[in-house]
């Protein structure tokens, strides 16, 4: 016990140091920052009174007509801080505001010069349906869930981030605060506010009472140094705003609308400038009794108002949707894993809402007892075909209860499913294309997507027919005489195998185009197969 309080005071000092953030590399030299880094400015001033709720601190970067206003935060023991996100090359000066002296009329410079091979900028939406970096790349998201990883004990923090650097998942959506929940019961090292005291509960348990009009930086400074970690490992973190999971124990669920706000400002204004930051409002928003519905409209719109860079925003669901089609939402996040069970389901709520649709959560691998945490591998690793092919996006997570281990989903850790790696191979598979694909006729043909009309992929999913007809919809097919190779391919047992015949386009019959010579591929008895096309000639 002495040896890991020991380790945990040693954990605070090193998090809560202002030196911290420079020691991990992530400020910027004093003239020079990549374009979309953090450009940071350090600022002393006062720490009588409460500088959380009586001091404001704003600054303006300007870059030839560009104008872009930032909001700065106290980072504990006088010091304070603004960041900002260059999404610009050149030169850039700024002027700060403030209701302190000390605070008011600073100036500077800096240049921002071009980003490095590795740095494509935030993430946004291309195309309605779709995603792309600020770089024009396209971005396919790839998700996993690890809801309380950064409350972690700092040895197993690192698995989780060894685990993600040998996997292919490019997002994972995490929370801000800690949950208590099935399997989740460890108390956080470090959180948000500042404590008042604790007292002990009839049963035992320790009730804290917090001081919301004062924030705890360290808590702050090591969520930060996991983003960077993350992002170090392109990977977006799908940050969890609020959620259902903390039952009473801390009291963060149920801090009124007042302190929330507060929060979101508070929050918003450190972690804005770092461009792999997406907002996700709550997790299971539903389910959250302590906010009423209409609640959501006011911090939606105050986490899209306080964002200068617009970073993407979604609300998550559990039986019940949002009004995903208001314009605080950039996409649309939903739980139901009903959606990618089959052919045809994925894609209507894409047309109704008409964003991006990603189905963060559809139920996880694993073993335990919950219906929601016993799906197969090979269930798992459908979904995210499912989702796909439609034009759509899946989410995945683990929940294998292993004795001495973690559920990754929860804590983080190491993952022991087959799923991932099958993930990877799609999203390997997908990044292939020459960009995001669509259902080529989506009323009536749901295993067919394009990219466009020299590319296809056909999924055929548990259906194990001997053969398939060569055959495309006519909509967006190449003209007649169109020339294709073909490639069979088993998406469980992650193979390739080319099929040794050509196929050329012949004459549109009732809406579908055939081989001129209605040839066929022969396939093996096995559920899970797909086809890629590939126009030659």
């Amino acid at each position: 016990m002495a040896r890991q309080a020991q380790i945990r005071l040693l954990f605070f000092l090193f998090i809560g140091s202002p030196l911290h953030l420079i020691a991990q590399g992530l400020v910027a030299s004093e003239n020079a920052v990549e374009k979309w880094g953090v450009y940071e400015i350090t600022l002393s001033g006062p720490t009588a009174g409460n500088p959380f709720t009586e001091v404001w601190l704003t600054a303006e970067f300007s870059s030839g007509d560009k104008r872009v206003k930032t909001t700065g935060f106290y980072d504990g023991d006088g010091v304070y801080k603004i960041r900002f996100m260059p999404e610009a090359t050149g030169q850039w000066s700024y002027r700060t505001s403030s209701n302190v002296n000390a605070l008011r009329g600073k100036t500077g410079s800096f240049t921002c010069r071009a980003p490095s091979a590795t740095n494509h900028g935030p993430v946004g939406v291309r195309n309605t349906y779709h995603f792309q970096y600020a770089n024009g790349k396209p971005y396919y998201p790839f998700g996993t869930t690890a809801y309380a990883w950064t409350h972690q004990p700092e040895p197993l923090q690192e698995q989780t981030l060894t685990t993600l650097k040998n996997a292919s998942f490019n997002k994972i959506r995490m929370c801000v605060f800690p949950k208590t929940y099935s399997y989740v019961e460890e108390e956080p090292a470090l959180f948000a506010y500042e404590e008042k005291g604790r007292t002990k509960r009839p049963n035992g348990s320790t009730k804290y009472e917090w001081d919301f009009t004062r924030f705890n930086p360290a808590f702050f400074r090591h969520l930060e140094k996991r983003i960077t970690d993350l992002a170090k490992l392109n990977i977006e973190a799908d940050l969890i705003i609020f959620h259902p999971y903390d039952k009473g124990r801390w009291g963060f669920d149920s801090m009124g609308m007042k302190n929330d706000l507060f929060y979101i400002k508070y929050l918003v204004a450190r972690l804005s400038a770092y461009q792999n930051v997406w907002w996700s409002m709550a997790n299971e928003f539903d389910f959250i009794k302590t906010k009423p519905r209409e609640a959501w409209d006011v911090y939606s719109k105050a986490v899209v108002e306080a964002d200068p860079y617009h970073h993407l925003c979604s609300i998550h669901n559990g039986t019940e949707y949002y009004d995903n089609w208001k314009p605080y939402f950039t996409h649309v996040s939903i739980q139901n894993g009903s959606t990618v069970e089959d052919f045809g389901r994925a894609v209507l709520l894409r047309d109704a809402y008409r964003k991006p649709v990603i189905y963060d959560e559809v139920c996880y691998e694993g073993n335990l007892p919950q219906r929601w945490g016993r799906l197969s591998p090979e269930e798992m690793t459908e979904t995210f075909w499912q989702g796909v092919i439609a034009g759509t996006y899946v989410t995945h997570g683990e929940t294998y209860r292993t004795p001495g281990d973690t559920i990754f989903w929860a804590e983080g850790g190491r993952f022991h499913g087959q799923s991932p790696a099958r993930i990877g191979f799609l999203r390997n598979l997908l990044e292939q294309q020459p960009g995001p694909v669509e259902l080529a006729d989506p009323w009536k043909d749901h295993q067919t997507c394009q990219s466009d009309s020299a590319h296809y992929l056909i999924y055929l999913g548990k259906q194990m027919p001997s053969e398939w007809v060569f055959s495309l919809p006519k909509k967006g097919a190449p003209p007649t005489g169109a020339v294709f190779k073909a490639e069979l391919i088993d998406t469980w047992n992650m193979t390739i195998t080319p099929v040794s015949d050509t196929f050329r386009l012949g004459e549109a019959k009732d809406y579908r185009v055939y081989d001129e010579g209605f040839r066929k591929i022969r396939l093996p008895a096995k559920p899970y197969q797909a086809i890629r096309l590939t126009q030659i000639k």
